[in-house]
């Protein structure tokens, strides 16, 4: 009798795999910290037997090949994917044996990537679960825009065949994608919960229900923006991770986190958004550990720029370090543990901002107030509504571009206030006045505020 594990890395969005049988598995597109793979392999009684990845990522940075090297497990590779290691290659209609009675069938499903070639489960023969890795995926396929521009439409077009081929499978297999869970390697957010099948997306997903010529208009006109960091991820996995480190990183005291400042470095606050605001460390950037972390630290901050966290806890900072080394910021500069009368040294006082709701903003301009009104979402969702009279300017261009905004008291706003918190910060370091609104946009007219296409 088969199995399939879930392995959720929520901050990226993405799923990993475990699947197989009695005494073997199969990795599939393992996270960099693999140690998770390997417990759940330990927990079945189960020898990782092969690691293959769907294509090279550009969201993240694989451990497939350091967990292959563990476990001596056979790593497989799309054999037209350009990487500078050994590894097994694979073509479509390859067959690998997991156990006897348990193989993986190879099949080329082109469109995210060129090479990318989804995984088809078989017990007896018999197709149960696919991996589809960023092709098909739950309601929507992989965005085909992230490898190079001139490509992106014939990739599109290729998605769509791809996506045909695989709801050739039997209506019953299990639909596992990698991506779709809030990646940004998803060319859209579509509804949905965690598990599908392809009877399932032959009712629902898009690639499924238009014709070609629409789809890939559709496509094209829906895509979003793409995080800066990935341009580092595709060349990382081709030539090979190096292991993972998560030893702790060095201890700082509030004397070190002043020069890290004043030497332009990032110092990154973890502690969530309430806390932040009343009281941190001067020029710190706020990024909550439960939020989206490594997306969006990994968007913003200057490639290479050493990163100082801080934290309440040990544990917290070792969250974020491994969080942060999934998307290639290898090794903190330093951390430290605590509050901001530890971090902040002598000479020196915390600083803090206003939280506040849309219905704040609303009573403040029905006084009279002329607050310059801050939008940093990404143009799509500005393109769904905003606030008459907002600049506009998404979080992730903000940290180069906040001499663009206007003087005065900012308010600022996202769709929920992880990102507002975020810009916030950026913009207290940078000696602005803010009010950070900590509210879903959803209650913006409600509260009385005129929203505008």
């Amino acid at each position: 009798m088969f199995f399939v594990e879930t392995l959720a890395t929520e901050g990226l969005g993405n799923h990993s795999y475990l699947a197989g049988g009695r005494t073997a598995a199969v990795a599939v597109d393992p996270p960099r910290d693999f140690d998770r793979v390997v417990a759940d392999a330990a927990r079945r009684g189960v020898r990782i037997a092969l690691v293959v990845e769907t294509h090279v990522h550009n969201d993240y940075v694989t451990g497939g090949l350091e967990l292959a090297r563990v476990t001596g497990a056979r790593y497989l590779v799309p054999a037209a994917a350009d990487v500078s290691y050994d590894r097994v290659p694979v073509a479509d209609g390859d067959v690998h044996e997991v156990e006897p009675g348990i193989t993986l069938r190879a099949v080329a499903t082109p469109g995210h990537t060129p090479h990318h070639t989804s995984y088809v489960l078989q017990e007896d023969g018999a197709p149960v679960a696919a991996f589809t890795g960023g092709s098909l995926l739950i309601g929507t396929v992989g965005r085909p825009d992230l490898v190079e521009p001139r490509l992106t439409e014939q990739l599109a077009r290729a998605q769509h065949a791809s996506a045909h081929r695989l709801a050739e499978l039997p209506d019953e297999v299990q639909v596992l994608p990698t991506h779709g869970f809030g990646s940004f390697c998803s060319s859209s957010q579509a509804e949905g919960g965690a598990s599908s099948t392809v009877g399932q997306e032959k009712k629902s997903n898009e690639a499924l229900l238009k014709g070609v010529d629409d789809f890939v208009a559709d496509l094209l006109s829906g895509l979003d923006d793409i995080p800066a960091y990935y341009t580092h991820m595709g060349p990382a996995n081709a030539a090979g991770p190096a292991p993972l480190d998560l030893t702790p990183p060095r201890t700082a005291d509030a004397h070190e986190i002043a020069r890290r400042l004043d030497a332009g470095e990032w110092v990154v606050d973890l502690r969530n958004r309430v806390a932040f605001s009343e009281g941190h460390v001067a020029g710190a950037f706020n990024f909550e550990l439960e939020g989206q972390l490594a997306t969006y630290l990994a968007w913003l901050i200057p490639w290479g720029k050493p990163v100082t966290l801080l934290a309440e806890t040990p544990g917290q900072i070792a969250e974020a370090q491994r969080e942060l080394a999934r998307v290639g910021i290898e090794r903190p500069a330093a951390a430290a543990t605590g509050g901001p009368a530890d971090w902040t040294a002598g000479g020196r006082e915390p600083r803090s901002f206003p939280r506040a709701d849309f219905a704040a903003l609303a009573a403040f301009l029905e006084r009279g107030g002329k607050p310059v009104v801050l939008d940093v979402r990404r143009a799509a969702e500005r393109a769904s509504g905003h606030v008459a009279g907002s600049v506009h300017i998404p979080i992730h261009q903000l940290h180069r571009r906040i001499a663009e905004v206007p003087e005065g008291t900012v308010w600022v706003h996202c769709a929920g206030g992880m990102r507002a918190a975020i810009a916030a910060s950026l913009l207290d370091a940078a000696g602005r006045s803010v009010v950070a609104i900590d509210d879903g946009f959803d209650s913006a007219q409600a509260a009385g505020l005129t929203v505008t296409d």
